[in-house]
């Protein structure tokens, strides 16, 4: 399977770590093989030279002319829907889930492992009664 995440103008990025982590931005400009400008109207990210160690492009791409300014990169992120986009991505959504996870508090814990093996409880049930009418008309 060939790569398909360039570092090019236009390509939406995860910014990782620093001040914006968590955060998407688009790259307006290539600096070196370290740096890019990257400008993220759309989430508050302000147009800045960000090193690419500290993000991780995503598949998601617009278009836009090198070194385009701030008002072209919102219109063109609004117009590709490109934070909807993100959002409904499941990139995003383990991103969210590993957040309320993190944030849970001991007795959240412990309601959700009771809850858990509650379920279990009624899903064996359900198939243990499956299993024996299968049983009775001889099917296994």
């Amino acid at each position: 399977m060939p790569f398909k995440k360039f570092v090019e103008i236009g390509r939406v990025a995860y910014i990782a770590d620093g001040p914006c982590q968590g955060k998407i931005a688009a790259i307006v400009n290539v600096i070196d093989q370290n740096k890019v400008l990257i400008d993220g109207p759309t989430s508050g990210v302000s147009r800045q030279a960000y090193p690419l160690k500290q993000m991780h492009l995503t598949n998601l791409s617009v278009k836009f002319p090198f070194n385009a300014s701030t008002k072209v990169v919102r219109k063109e992120l609004e117009a590709n829907k490109v934070d909807e986009k993100w959002a409904d991505s499941a990139w995003c959504q383990r991103i969210k889930a590993k957040a309320v996870r993190k944030s849970m508090t001991d007795f959240d814990r412990f309601k959700l492992r009771k809850a858990k093996s509650q379920r279990n409880r009624i899903v064996t049930i359900a198939l243990n009664g499956k299993k024996k009418a299968l049983r009775k008309a001889g099917k296994i």
